[in-house]
């Protein structure tokens, strides 16, 4: 009531009650039935208003009310009145196909497969695989809901030799999307009932993965809103509480309140110096949190249960831990301890900024968002995917926990199913599924036959050949000997490879890959390593400005005692 009075008496006296109604969002009087059906999607729709209210000219603080951009379409307009329904008819379409995915970076495939080449050399068709099943996540986000249930993500097996670049097309992923991602290796589970990690874990952790950039996002988003409120609470540690602040302090019969706070004109005084830097060496006493001060917790006595896989007892250990944090109800903050520091303004800032981000993140459901991010959204790269598999051809049954149980357990998984978390449970019907291994034992055929058919798309790389060892050295973005010129750029010294030098290089790590062990483009760094071994020693002893050049001689003179000697076991990383 009071709220109405308040808007009724800012109209001016010209206006009919109608009018000052519209202030509010209702209409008091009984319009016509043809201006109802204009009125209500007007207040659905405000881009639609001004094509709507031409039949009231007194209203006139309706029209103030108007976008600019709906005035232009209030010239006559008027018998477009009844069209609104079939506007509100439309207003679906468009909606079915807005961009509203999790995913924030909806590639074009060309565009992952260029991004992927500026890092990794080759492997065509992996890249390929990969690219689309990134389009497809986004693309299934665009069908009608009835439709995108049915969408299932289709599951890649890669295929290749160690060294090939499986790894790394699972490392460019993560950052080329900003969906949630995790990268695990196979091995590192076991079969449920022995001691271990159960596969139940990887999205656990995909689910912190995903809540950590959750958090992420929405801390950007509230960051300008905070420090306006940092620059807020600086003031009034610095001069005090606001004009308004006093003024309703002193409602009550406080003449002390106009002489306790500072005028608006040294607010700003003070404001324009805050912003301008001047104020940085001022110090100021903040209460902070125990927390933020010292996330070990280690004096206070914190109790935590064990059993890390159980999502209970993580859940149980996360209230336990928020009750005696704040040494029960009653304390600051809902009850999180503080205590006073005296800091300068410059750092002062920052902690204010996290206080005020956390609780403004309060009042944004951060959970609810990081499940829907995963179910829709998330992607598991599983490596060493074939050290789980035993061959079929060998008669004995191999006893190891993380084994052909860890791939039974993977079945579920990977169809979809309901995995409890801390966080709630999480659907995995719509996670994408990535398998890598070199199947040097085994072969893929060996898998369980129910795991071949969930991973539907297989990809296999190629072995590295000498010309490929070459672009590898000299095509990607940050290649090894870049990195060796900048290394030793930090002391002062210019190092330069020649074309020949690069040549032999490549020659020499491919000659190793065939007479010892293939293990592809991580013979690169066996090589270069004893090739720069002296000059590294050397380095920094040498004068700034000094120019050290790589040449073929120098290749052969260091890797000569690695092809005259037939004992090579020692060079097999």
């Amino acid at each position: 009531g009071a709220a109405t009075a308040a808007a009724a008496a800012s109209v001016p006296s010209g206006t009919t009650s109608s009018s000052s109604s519209c202030l509010i969002g209702i209409r008091f009087d009984e319009p016509s039935s043809a201006a109802s059906s204009a009125w209500w999607p007007a207040c659905q729709t405000p881009a639609d208003n001004g094509g709507e209210d031409d039949s009231s000219d007194e209203t006139s603080d309706d029209a103030a009310a108007t976008p600019p951009e709906s005035s232009e379409a209030d010239e006559g307009d008027a018998p477009e009145v009844p069209e609104v329904p079939t506007a509100a008819e439309d207003a679906p379409r468009p909606a079915k196909h807005a961009p509203e995915s999790d995913l924030e970076h909806s590639l074009r495939p060309l565009e992952v497969v260029n991004y992927l080449d500026s890092h990794i050399v080759g492997q065509a068709d992996a890249k390929r695989a990969v690219a689309i099943a990134m389009r497809n996540r986004w693309r299934r986000r665009q069908l009608p809901q009835d439709l995108m249930k049915e969408v299932t993500p289709r599951n890649v097996l890669m295929i290749g030799p160690t060294g090939c670049g499986k790894t790394e097309v699972a490392r460019r992923m993560a950052t080329l999307s900003e969906a949630p991602f995790i990268k695990v290796e196979a091995t590192k589970f076991t079969e449920v009932g022995y001691h271990g990690r159960d596969v139940d874990q990887i999205i656990r952790d995909l689910m912190d993965i995903s809540m950590t950039l959750t958090k992420k996002k929405q801390t950007e988003k509230l960051r300008e809103e905070a420090k306006g409120l940092v620059e807020e609470r600086i003031l009034d540690l610095l001069t005090g509480p606001s004009s308004a602040g006093g003024a309703d302090a002193g409602a009550g019969g406080s003449s002390s309140s106009g002489s306790s706070s500072v005028t608006s004109s040294s607010r700003e005084t003070f404001r324009n110096m805050l912003r301008g830097g001047q104020l940085d060496d001022q110090t100021v006493d903040v209460d902070v949190p125990v927390s933020h001060g010292d996330k070990s917790g280690g004096a206070g006595g914190e109790i935590v249960f064990g059993g890390e896989g159980n999502p209970n007892i993580a859940a149980m250990n996360e209230v336990i831990s928020k009750l005696t944090a704040g040494g029960g109800p009653g304390g600051k903050r809902g009850g999180v301890p503080t205590e006073r520091k005296t800091l300068p303004i410059s750092e002062a800032r920052e902690v204010i900024l996290d206080i005020e981000l956390e609780r403004l993140l309060e009042t944004v459901d951060l959970k609810k968002e990081a499940i829907a991010a995963v179910e829709e959204s998330g992607i598991v790269f599983m490596d060493e995917i074939d050290k789980i598999c035993s061959s079929k051809d060998s008669m004995s049954k191999s006893a190891d926990a993380s084994a052909e149980g860890v791939q039974r357990d993977l079945l579920p998984l990977v169809e979809g199913t309901t995995i409890s978390t801390k966080y709630g449970n999480v659907n995995t019907d719509y996670i994408l599924f990535i398998a890598s291994g070199a199947f040097h034992a085994v072969k893929p055929s060996d898998m369980l036959p129910e795991l071949q058919g969930r991973l539907p798309i297989r990809v296999e790389l190629n072995g590295l050949t000498e010309e490929d060892l070459y672009k590898i050295l000299t095509e990607p973005v940050a290649n090894l000997l870049r990195q060796q010129t900048e290394l030793l750029a930090t002391e002062g010294v210019t190092l330069q490879f020649e074309d020949d030098a690069i040549r032999e290089i490549a020659r020499m790590a491919a000659l190793l890959n065939r007479t010892v062990e293939n293990i592809g483009a991580r013979r690169l760094h066996t090589v270069i390593e004893r090739i720069m071994e002296s000059i590294s020693f050397e380095a920094a002893e040498m004068e700034d400005g000094s120019e050290t050049a790589v040449d073929k001689a120098l290749v052969k003179e260091r890797l000569s005692e690695v092809m005259v000697s037939s004992d090579l076991s020692r060079y097999i990383l």
